[in-house]
Parts: C-alpha cells; structure tokens; sequence
C-alpha cells in the first residue's frame, strides 16, 4: 500500500540517495560527477538492484535538463556574440557533423546496412553529448579555453543540425509520418519559430517587470519554469529540437536585465535534471543486449569512438586558429561520444520505419556506453597525457633572444604581467618578456607583443634575456613556487639587478622578503581595497571619509604584515590579527566620531 500510494517519492528517494552516495565518492576518486551519476543509474537499474522500472518515462522526463541547460547557455550570448561566432559554429560544427556522417554511412553499408538505414545511424552517431560535454566544461572551468570555445561551438551546430535530420527521417522510412503536407510542415516550423522570437523579445520584459513588482520570488520562479517549458513543448509539437527552441529563447533574452535573475532561479533545476539525465542514461543501458553480444557491442563502441577523435583531431588542426596541440586531446576527448539526440533520432526513425527495432536497441547500448567513455577518457587526460604535453613544454629550447641591453626584463606574461608590460611601452621603456607557457605565447603574439619562450629560473635564460646589462627584473609569474625560484637565481648570479616581484598572498610575501626582495606588491590589496572604498561610498560614506578609510586600512595591514613576518607559530598568528583586527575597529571608529564632531562645530 505504501509503494502505491507514494510511488514517486519512493522513486526520488531512490535517485537521491543514489546520487548522494555515488557521485561524491566518484569525485573523490577523480572521476567526475558525469561519470557518478551514470554510475549511479546503472546500480539502482534494472540490470542492478531493480530499484526503477520505468526507466524510458525517466529518460524523456529528464531530457528536460537538457533544455534548462541550453536555455542557460543563451542567456549568455546575446545575438552579437552568436553572430560573431558563426566561423567556429557553421563552419568547424558543419565539417565535423559532414565528416562524421560520411565515414559512419561507409562503415554502415561496409556492415550490409541499406542506404537509407546507414544515413539515420551516421547522422545520429554524428551527434555528442551536449550534456557531458558542457557539464564538463563547466565544472573544470574550461569554456573561456580554445578547446572549449571550439567544442561549445560545434555542439551548437550540431543542436541546430537536429532540425533538418528530423525532417530528413520520414523520407528516409517506409511510412509517411503524420506531418502530411511538407509546406504546411515548415509553416509550422516558421511560425513557432516566430512566435518564439516575438515572445522572447516584446512580451517577457513587461510581463517579468510586472511579475519583479509584486515581489514574491517564487512567481518569479513559476514564470521563468513556465516559459522554458512552454517553449520547449511548442517545439516538440512541430517536431523540432526542445532544446534549440529553449537556447533560442535563452538568447533572445540575453540582453534583458532579468537575465541573471532567471539564472539564479533554473540553475538549482538545471542541475537537479541534468543529475536525474545521466542517471537514466546508466540505467537505460541494456545489458542484455550487451550480454548477447557483448564483442559486437564493444567494438561498435570503440570504432564509434575512435572514427569520431580522427575527424575531431582533424576539425581542430584546421581553420584559421588551429587549436593548440597541447589541447587537441582534450577537444576530442570532450565530443568523441554519442549524444542524447541519437536517443530522439533513433526512436523517430524506427516509429517512421527508417530503422528496424532489431538495430535500434543495439544502437541505444552503444550511444549509452560511449557516453561513459568519455569521464574515462577525460581522466585519461588529465593523469597521463596532459602532464606529458608539459613535459614537451618543459624540453622545447628557448627561444634565441634578438634584444640586448634593454633595462628591463619581465618574467611572466600573465594578466598580471601584461599590465606591468603596457604601461612600460606606453611610456617607451623597452623590455624583455620571458614566458614558459607555449599556449600563452601563442595568444598575445597574435596582439603584436614580443614574448620569448624561456624558463627564468635557469641562469642561462637570464644572461640571454640580457640580465648583466638590464637594470630592473619584474617578476610576474603565476606559481608563487616559481617566482621564489626565479628571485632565488636572479639574486644569486645577477646581484646588481633591482627586484619587483608580484606577491600572491602576505605568506609569499614573506618568503619574497626572507630572499632579500624590497619591492613587491601584493596582487590583490591595491585593487581590493579600490573596490571596499566603492562600497563604502555606495552605503553612504562620503569620499572622503571613505578614502580616509581606505587609507587607514593600508597602514593597519603595514603594521599587521611587519607584526607576523617574524611570527612561526599559528596560534600567536592567530591571536595578533585578532588583536590587529578589533585595534582597527577601534582606530576607525574614532575616525568617525572626531569627523562627527568636527561636521557638528561647522569645521567642515
């Protein structure tokens, strides 16, 4: 009585736990939360602990994370943005899709598939997760990345390349579906289309403004669900993509001022759903097709996989910015399984006839399977290929040097170093610039700085950069480990040389200190204490006041930094920024009341 009457929170409490257990321990074990959650569907499965039944109804509820995922990626390209990026979409996206369609048809009629049933499977195989590929991006910071600027591309190209392979399937069967005329077909489709379009781009805003004025969040929150689901159902009605229609309307969106609002709001759904997709996924695999035939399967799976990084690796080597090598791997990696609109497309073709069921459910298993390949793959990466890439970097010569006698030299051309580097060319002080990172070099060449590949912490480089004659070294990189080192050398066998140096925190500072280095500036205290002294005035401090505020807190952190430098122990660490701490209270409160004072006898 129990199971009947509460069935679906029996079911919620099912994928809860499931993911509460596994993908927490999948992380600690480095293997990423897609790889947990798909891990997870296959334990409480059908062909686990039989925990879910009905795991097709599951799949098609949870493609709505999908949707949701794709509405958030529009809301950040506005319709410039997506225009600018039209080369990287039509163009890489086009060839990749074009490219793997053709090579999959081949090897499907090498296999004695017909023509037609050899197209529907090359072009769904074409396809790639935009879940995994996205969700992988975003958890390891790597969309600002060319190999993610690439991939995101591609995967946007191949969400608007369902549109025309849907309407491509009826022909390809041995039934009309019912879409019946093709022109009452596409008047459909234009109309949606528009319809999305004028919603999105004359209706929301009042209707949002409207909604912002009543000031009940959770409305807010009803509307935005309501609008991603009703744009998603408008689509599935004229058998178009959920989830182009939802980017679509996500882009039309992208320059209201709502626009983070409705982030803050879907984000917790996005990625409740997008959990709940992945974990249908692990249990709509079908191990008894696997068992069957677990060799065909298997090789099915690695020649999908393998066919689809060979036109990846060749898509990244071409165009106008080939993607970096160091990165190629991982652009491959990221989009070298199947998607979840194979899902879709399969199951189109076999109700439209194009594909007979006896090779749809195979196919099912393998886009499943590929889909675990790549948190595989993505480890692969990380553990073993990346740190053999840096390695190369490592043993590439420096570059020769063509500057001599300039006055100084910066070592590190990070965002922190191109600051340094700008305002020293502005005022015509030459320099020379040392960088190790290859992929670093490659990028701001391209802005016509002159940057030398070189290790700064070899002597060798030093003396090439022209360190016996230059008066100044700036120390600039990224890994404090470094900069001690390159200050270490510098100090050593160029005694002469004046050292700035960028310090991360007050404990590198310190250890910049103990090398004998004066002059260093602590990255983020100038620029923090800018921005408190912006919040002070916007609370209602006057600028003066707030500026005097400001300037008090330099002088306390001066004290408080000459205070802990000789000091070893935590709890004595612990116990003098306390005291520090209330003394500043202590100093600008009084601030406050003599300017009171002052304002109350007509002296200011």
């Amino acid at each position: 009585m129990l199971v009947a009457d509460h069935a679906l929170l029996i079911n919620a409490v099912t994928y809860l736990g499931a993911a509460v257990v596994a993908v927490p321990l999948a992380k600690r074990l480095g293997l990423g939360s897609v790889l947990g959650y798909l891990l997870a569907g296959i334990a409480i499965g059908p062909w686990g602990l039989s925990l879910i039944a009905n795991v097709e109804d599951i799949l098609h509820f949870a493609e709505f994370g999908v949707v949701l995922l794709l509405f958030l990626i529009g809301l950040e390209l506005n319709p410039k943005r997506l225009w600018a990026m039209r080369r990287p979409i039509f163009g890489l996206g086009g060839m990749q899709v074009a490219l793997t369609t053709l090579l999959l048809s081949l090897c499907g009629l090498f296999l004695g598939l017909s023509m037609g049933a050899a197209l529907v499977v090359a072009m769904g195989l074409s396809l790639s997760s935009t879940a995994i590929a996205l969700q992988t991006l975003t958890e390891k910071n790597l969309l600002s990345t060319h190999a993610g600027g690439t991939s995101f591309s591609i995967l946007l190209f191949q969400d608007i390349a369902v549109i025309p392979m849907m309407a491509l399937i009826p022909l390809l069967g041995v039934t009309v579906g019912e879409s019946g005329d093709p022109l009452i077909g596409l008047l459909k489709v234009v109309a949606a289309i528009g319809g999305i379009v004028i919603l999105g781009h004359y209706l929301t805003r009042p209707i949002f403004r409207y909604i912002a004025q009543t000031r009940l969040p959770e409305i807010f929150t009803a509307f935005a669900l309501l609008l991603v689901i009703g744009i998603a159902l408008l689509m599935a009605a004229v058998d178009l993509s959920m989830a182009l229609g939802s980017f679509l309307a996500g882009v039309l969106l992208a320059e209201s001022e709502y626009r983070h609002e409705l982030e803050t709001e879907i984000a917790p759904f996005k990625g409740l759903l997008l959990g709940l997709f992945f974990i249908s996924v692990g249990m709509s695999i079908d191990f008894g097709v696997l068992l069957e035939r677990p060799w065909i399967i298997i090789g099915l799976v690695i020649g999908l996989v393998l066919i689809k990084l060979s036109v990846l690796w060749a898509v990244a080597s071409v165009g106008r910015e080939p993607i970096p090598l160091s990165q190629r791997p991982l652009f491959a990696f990221l989009l070298c399984q199947g998607g979840e609109f194979a899902f879709v497309l399969f199951s189109v073709a076999r109700g439209a006839g194009a594909l007979e069921a006896s090779l749809a459910d195979p196919l099912f298993v393998v886009v499943a399977l590929s889909m675990v390949t790549t948190p595989l793959l993505l480890i692969l990466y990380e553990r073993v290929i990346a740190p053999r890439y840096s390695d190369m970097s490592e043993a590439r010569e420096d570059d020769t040097v063509d500057e001599d006698g300039n006055p100084v030299i910066i070592a590190g051309f990070g965002r922190f170093g191109r600051v340094v580097g700008r305002l020293l060319t502005a005022n015509r002080i030459s320099t020379t610039v040392l960088d190790h990172d290859p992929d670093r070099i490659e990028m701001v060449r391209k802005f016509d700085y002159k940057v030398y590949y070189g290790n700064a912490t070899r002597q060798a480089t030093l003396h090439a950069a022209g360190a016996a004659k230059a008066k100044l070294l700036i120390v600039t990189v990224d890994d404090p480990a470094i900069a001690l080192q390159v200050v270490e050398g510098a100090r050593k066998h160029f005694p002469h040389l004046r050292i700035l140096a960028r310090a991360h925190d007050m404990d590198h500072a310190f250890e910049l200190q103990r090398q004998g280095v004066e002059l260093f500036q602590r990255e983020l205290l100038e620029s923090a204490l800018l921005v408190g002294e912006e919040a002070l005035k916007q609370l209602g401090f006057g600028a003066y006041r707030a500026k005097k505020a400001a300037h008090a807190f330099r002088d306390h952190d001066q004290v408080l930094y000459d205070a802990l430098y000789e000091v070893d122990a935590l709890e004595k660490h612990i116990s003098i920024t306390r005291q520090a701490r209330e003394e500043l209270e202590r100093v600008l409160s009084a601030d406050a009341e003599a300017l009171g004072r002052r304002r109350n006898n007509g002296w200011d």
